[in-house]
């Protein structure tokens, strides 16, 4: 397979898997781009090489600026934005835990608090209670294993991936 096809090929794969991890596909599109990339891109390049509307860009490269995966440089005698990705997987790999853990456990964990807090002494009121209850036990833990492994070096992160895929 020869090199554009191949980038190509790893474009659409990764905007494929960024859908199923709550991101748009242009945006896991971009994130890809700029990750193969080894020079930083203008708005203009990345309108080009993924055939996009400047909104559409701008708008997917301020998310991933947002998520920190991307950021923003200056190029000498070019007075547009370029924009380079994280290219140290581990760190790019801590940082989708982060956000995601920020966007949608953290939200969890604060309404099943609420909820926990729910009056009532009917059978239906006490389930509810254990329900929610259980559901923010596990939460809440899976939200502080999370924290461990943002806050940890890589040796500890693939200790306990090889020891949860045994």
């Amino acid at each position: 397979m020869q090199l554009p096809e191949a980038r190509r090929k790893f474009i659409e794969a990764w905007g494929a898997f960024g859908s199923a991890w709550g991101i748009s596909r242009t945006m896991a599109q971009v994130h890809a781009l700029l990750l193969l990339a080894t020079e930083p891109l203008s708005t203009d390049d990345v309108m080009e090489q993924l055939n996009i509307s400047r909104g559409n860009a701008n708008m997917n490269l301020r998310a991933l600026i947002d998520w920190g995966l991307v950021s923003k440089v200056l190029k000498p005698g070019d007075r547009k934005d370029h924009f380079e990705a994280e290219k140290d997987v581990w760190r790019i790999a801590t940082q989708i835990t982060r956000e995601r853990k920020k966007r949608e456990l953290e939200p969890m964990v604060k309404l099943l608090s609420e909820l926990e807090r729910t009056e009532g002494a009917s059978n239906d009121a006490k389930a509810f209670r254990k329900v929610t209850g259980d559901l923010k036990d596990l939460t809440s833990r899976i939200d502080a294993v999370l924290e461990r492994t943002t806050r940890s070096d890589v040796q500890w992160f693939l200790k306990a991936a090889s020891t949860l895929l045994r």
